[in-house]
């Protein structure tokens, strides 16, 4: 662990993104949740982190923002003292992924679609354009023009369909759903304990959230859900990237409201409505109370709704 503190300190000083400069991390609580007798799950500031420990060493799902990666090291620390052997991205959201390169750094193998990959290479920033600068061609390598330092933070380890781990005991399967909340997007399924990380595809805290600059999907994130329900038995748990562990009835019952908003923008292209009289019409009404409190309001998802819809 000391050479593991060694690497976060020389990260955290390297720190120079706006965002992560204005937020304050030092009150963030890093807590621990048993979801089985050897998988966790850690709360902090960001993206649920999945966890199962055992002598083969750690298995992380997603590892929040960088400065937290000491405070997550010493919650890992209080339950297992094995290093962290794998970290796999749900997706390349900075708050699933911003402790790649501590971790990466420290030893651990980073894991991920490889959509996640290409959204995070797109993501540091200058260095796209640097590459056009130079001419490279299309099938030349951009990984050149990295750093040690940004290589660090990248995922290793890509896959197109899905990929299987076995250690710990456990069968963990993970693949790709297609685009939902991004186009990198992956399940990951713990298959002996009946545990699904779900990344951002699934959230108990509001409304679903299409990133659009990322190819994500409305639609895709339906054709999620049903696949977390063919998979799933009723004593399934899902880990969803924010909110609480839920079962199947949750799934089913955000998938019946979902379908409600897309049936009733549907109606209102089919009477020849434009976007904001049927926004105007107030299509998530019901559901606003207990939906609209995170980022996405309710015609902002209608916007979504509409324009998948319009253009498919």
């Amino acid at each position: 662990m000391r050479g593991i503190k060694v690497l976060i300190f020389c990260c955290f000083a390297a720190l120079s993104t706006a965002g992560l400069a204005q937020r304050d991390f030092s009150q963030v609580e890093i807590t621990t949740h048993r979801l089985a007798d050897n998988l966790y799950y850690l709360k902090g500031a960001g993206g649920n982190i999945g966890m199962l420990v055992g002598e083969d060493g750690v298995f992380l799902i997603d590892d929040q923002f960088a400065p937290l990666t000491e405070k997550i090291l010493a919650a890992i620390s209080a339950v297992t003292d094995q290093p962290v052997r794998f970290v796999f991205n749900t997706h390349h959201h900075g708050d699933h992924t911003g402790g790649n390169q501590n971790l990466g750094k420290a030893g651990a193998v980073i894991v991920a679609h490889e959509n996640v990959r290409v959204l995070l290479i797109k993501g540091i920033e200058g260095l796209l354009e640097e590459w056009a600068h130079q001419r490279r061609s299309p099938r030349g390598d951009i990984d050149q023009l990295l750093t040690a330092d940004q290589r660090a933070g990248l995922p290793v380890l890509t896959y197109k369909d899905s990929v299987h781990f076995h250690l710990n005991g456990e069968n963990i399967h993970a693949f790709y759903n297609g685009p939902g909340h991004t186009s990198g997007d992956s399940f990951v399924h713990f298959q002996n304990a009946n545990v699904i990380h779900t990344g951002d595809v699934f959230r108990t805290t509001g409304y679903p959230f299409v990133d659009g600059k990322a190819s994500g999907s409305f639609l895709g994130i339906l054709a999620s859900y049903e696949m977390l329900l063919e998979i799933s038995n009723p004593d399934t748990v899902f880990l969803p990237g924010h909110g609480v562990p839920s079962g199947q009835d949750d799934i089913r019952e955000q998938l019946e409201m979902l379908y409600t908003i897309r049936d009733r923008v549907k109606t209102g292209i089919n009477d020849g409505l434009n976007l904001e009289r049927i926004q105007s019409t107030n299509p998530t009404a019901e559901y606003d109370d207990r939906w609209a409190g995170g980022k996405v309001k309710g015609p902002d998802l209608v916007k979504v709704v509409y324009n998948e819809l319009i253009y498919k």
